[in-house]
């Protein structure tokens, strides 16, 4: 039998000092996997990560239950812990998902936003153009998700927003902005403007039609996604839950 190759997670992981205690752990697993530093499906060695934060594998599984509970790792019987993939349908589920929560914080946030909120989003938004001009895919991602938060954000709904991010948390194994064209993320950029003149003139009317016009695109674009580069799961293949110990 060939020997297993070693996992990529091993060398994104930053493991600090041997013995860090579980919540540090915790942190660096989960902020790892939210930086799409390693695909999905991604496999999550218990005893080599173990080795690496000089623990034993209780914490280590410990950890990963959390993350199951977060969606962002998955467990199978025999198989072991892997970073999660979603299917498709799922994948669409969980846009959805998002769209409705910040649908409703978004209406919110025009009426309660101050001047620090309109100076925060245009810079965001800022950043986001750079990243556009640039033909940044990966910077393109991370700043889409800030410009989006940084409208919903001034709602003050923060049971709302909690659960907007961890359903946003869901979708970042995929890291769905940086595979899609060049061309879509003009487009989508343009879109993100739109939303923007409509947020800083108080226009709730005009925010939520440009966020329902922009979510519309969204769906049409994560469908473009391709099937056959491990992104997503194929739909008939079962994702187990956490079973025994690996």
């Amino acid at each position: 039998m060939p020997p297993r190759r070693r996992s990529i997670l091993l060398d994104r992981l930053e493991s600090g000092t041997p013995g860090r205690p579980q919540q540090a752990i915790l942190d660096e697993l989960r902020r790892v996997i939210l930086s799409g530093a390693v695909p999905p499906g991604t496999p999550i060695p218990v005893p080599e990560v173990a080795e690496l934060f000089g623990v034993s594998r209780i914490p280590i599984r410990e950890s990963l239950k959390t993350l199951i509970g977060e969606g962002l790792v998955d467990h199978r019987r025999n198989h072991g812990y892997a970073v999660a993939r979603l299917t498709a349908a799922e994948l669409r589920e969980m846009y959805l998902v998002r769209e409705t929560l910040e649908t409703a914080a978004l209406t919110a946030a025009v009426a309660l936003a101050t001047e620090a909120d309109h100076a925060h989003a245009a810079w965001v938004h800022a950043r986001l153009e750079r990243a556009v001009a640039d033909d940044d895919p990966h910077t393109y991602h991370r700043e889409s998700r800030e410009f989006h938060l940084a409208l919903a954000g001034p709602s003050r709904m923060h049971r709302l927003l909690h659960m907007l991010e961890s359903a946003w948390n869901i979708t970042e194994p995929v890291q769905p902005m940086v595979h899609v064209s060049a061309v879509q993320r003009t487009v989508l950029h343009a879109e993100h403007e739109r939303m923007l003149t409509a947020f800083l003139a108080r226009d709730t009317a005009g925010l939520l039609a440009a966020a329902d016009a922009h979510n519309h695109r969204l769906d049409s674009v994560i469908a473009t996604l391709p099937a056959d580069a491990g992104l997503l799961t194929p739909e008939d293949i079962p994702i187990g839950k956490p079973t025994g110990n690996t």
